[in-house]
Order: structure tokens, then sequence, then C-alpha cells
């Protein structure tokens, strides 16, 4: 059942824990990339009315680097560490000196496994750089979601299992492959250093709405009051706990589908908690019963509150969304779809420290990345650009 669990959180927040990068790094390098922008802080004044809010911001990763989705950053950063690793390359360097310098490894093929986003993001930068992408989708992934991985010109092995069966799979594919690298934003024992790498790649995101607050005359150490994340395996949480868990000023909340939610279950266990499949949601890129390994120290010592949503609720939230002019696909819209449900609820609004002053910030994760499924509940694309 869709709900909400207050989480005493350890508020260790592990800055910059087993990370040897400067915290700026990844975005010198997102900004060497070919089409970098920031992408939109927006401000909803309909939201905080239906939030009983002061203000509701919205970090819109509908478009970044080309794709509709923010993954590009965690992979990218992933991939840049990792070849540059592997050519003796100072992390340092640009897009274009890494491009011109990766000729040695182009007989490789950069490769995952998804739920979408994450390997069109791979398979996108393998283009960038003339490398090869070989990507491996759960049977559940829509035929167009595969359609597009296809489309950034990645060969496309679709596995007949849950999507942790999938990465597990691809694991050892790749570990008999010596030209295969790869690049999971997952992690599990062993495998544990190009996540954190993608958790890395993340941030980019968050100094950018530091700036963006700034610039709206706010205290980025004062605001939000509360960060509503989409979590899978918890990656993309982790990046927010990081950033924003020392922060006495804010609390950070998950978001995940109520049938696959095992950020949710691990910390009201506070251990690590498997939740069994299959995981039929429509917030596929949520559709994930383990959490990783990586992302786990920092969950538990950053987040305030898991919320699990069903999938009626993201509907109606993606609906919410797009009256607003913001194009948010199925795992995009969780954010909303969480911050509508704790809103209405006397005790988790007193838990969180939620008033009629109150800054929320949702983080929308995607646009439409299966453009017919977000027809089928939304109707014509063009409503939410205007």
């Amino acid at each position: 059942m869709p709900g909400c669990a207050i989480i005493q959180s350890l508020r260790t927040a592990y800055p910059n824990a087993f990370s040897d990068d400067p915290c700026d790094a990844p975005r010198r390098f997102h900004r060497s990339m070919p089409g970098y922008a920031r992408t939109p802080l927006v401000e909803s004044p309909e939201l905080a009315r239906r939030t009983g809010t002061g203000r509701v911001l919205v970090k819109n990763e509908q478009h970044r680097l080309g794709l509709p989705s923010f993954k590009i950053l965690g992979s990218s950063w992933g991939i840049h560490r990792t070849l540059c690793e592997r050519l003796g390359l100072d992390p340092a360097i640009s897009f274009e000196e890494l491009r011109h310098a990766v000729g040695p490894l182009r007989d490789h093929v950069l490769t995952c496994a998804t739920d979408g986003n994450h390997g069109r993001a791979v398979a996108h930068m393998a283009g960038l750089l003339d490398m090869r992408a070989r990507i491996y989708v759960p049977n559940e992934v829509s035929m167009a979601r595969s359609a597009a991985i296809e489309g950034e010109g990645a060969q496309v092995v679709r596995v007949y299992a849950s999507y942790d069966d999938a990465v597990r799979y691809v694991a050892v594919q790749a570990e008999r492959d010596p030209h295969a690298i790869l690049v999971s934003d997952t992690a599990w024992p062993g495998y544990e250093t190009v996540p954190r790498r993608v958790i890395d790649g993340y941030s980019t995101i968050f100094h950018e709405v530091d700036e963006q607050l700034a610039e709206m005359g706010l205290d980025p150490m004062d605001t939000p009051d509360l960060v509503i994340v989409p979590a899978g395996v918890g990656a993309f949480a982790a990046a927010v706990g990081l950033h924003f868990g020392s922060r006495a000023a804010t609390r950070i909340a998950t978001v995940e589908p109520d049938t696959a939610d095992c950020v949710h279950r691990s910390l009201a266990a506070g251990v690590r908690t498997t939740v069994q499949g299959p995981h039929r949601s429509i917030m596929a890129g949520l559709n994930c019963g383990e959490t990783s390994v990586v992302a786990w120290p920092i969950l538990r010592g950053t987040v305030d509150a898991a919320i699990t949503v069903d999938d009626h609720g993201v509907r109606e939230a993606m609906r919410v969304f797009a009256g607003c002019g913001i194009e948010s696909g199925e795992s995009g819209a969780a954010s909303l779809a969480g911050a509508l449900l704790v809103s209405a609820d006397r005790e988790f609004r007193e838990g969180l420290g939620l008033t009629q002053d109150s800054t929320i910030l949702l983080l929308n994760t995607e646009g439409a990345s299966d453009p017919a499924s977000y027809r089928s509940i939304v109707g014509d694309l063009s409503a939410a650009n205007g």
C-alpha cells in the first residue's frame, strides 16, 4: 500500500566518502561536453497550492545533454573516469581530449544492464566517443525504450529475467569478455568503484541547484526544507544525501513503487533488504528489488523519510505536472506523487516539519522517455511544453 515511513536518520552524511575526486570535478567535465547547459529550476505556485506549502521548486531534467533524462550525468562521468584509468590519463582532461585519446580502446564495448535511461545514456556516450555499446534489458522493458537505446547505435540484448537478475547476468558476461567495459549504476561486493563514480556524476545537478537558488535570492544552505527524490537502486538518492545530508535545515525523502520498495524496506529494517519480483510498476526506472551496496550506507545516514506510491498516483502526478508545463515520465513523476501523498497527511507533515511556509524541491528525473506511454496517460506531448 502507498504510504510513508519516517526514518530515524543517523545524519552521518558520509561527505565525499571513498571518493578521491574534487567535488567540482564532474561538473568541470560536463561543462566540456557538447551541448552542456543547466536544466531549469522551475517554481510552481500551483504545486505549492496543492501541497499546502510556501514554495515548490522543480529541478526539471526532462532534457539533459540531448537525452530525456538526468542519467547521462552519472554515466558520462563513470565512463570518463573508467577510460582515464585504463589509459593512464589525468581525469582532469576535457571531453574532447578524452575523445581523441580513446583510440586504443575502440575495439572494446561499453556494457550494462538497464531498465531504460541508464543504458540509453551509456549507449549515447559510446556514440559520442566512437565506441561500441552492448546494452542488456530485462523482459519488462518496453519496445519503445529498447528501440530508443538501439537508436543510439547500441546492440540491445533482451534478457528474459528481472532487472536485478539482468544485472547479475551482465556482470558474468563482462567478466568473461576481455573487451567488455562494464558501466553499471548499481554496485555489489567487489564492484563498487564505477557505481560510486556514477553517483559522483550526479553532483552536477545539485551544484546547479545551489547556483539557481542563490540567483532567486535564497540561501542554498537554508533552502529547501524538503527534497523528494525517486529511488531505484538508490544511486541518485545517495547523490542527494551527499549534497544535502549534512544540512540541518533540509530533510530528504525517497519515493519508490509500492511493489519495488527496496530502499523503503531497507531503511525501515536498518539492513539491506531484497524485494522479490516480478516488479511491474509503470515506473520502469524504479523497478528494482535490491539497493546498491555503495548507495546503502549513504542512504542510511541521510534519508529522513521513505515514501511508496502506486501507479494510479503516478499517472495523476504526470497529468498535474503537465498542467504546470512540465513533461515528466512515470519515474520522474514519482517525486510529485510522493509530495502529494505526504502533504495530505497531518502526521507525515508534522514528522517532516512541513508548514505553509516550507519550500519543497522535487527532482523530475525524466521527460517522456517512452512517448507512447506518456501519450496514453497525459495526451499530446506538446501539452507539457507550453
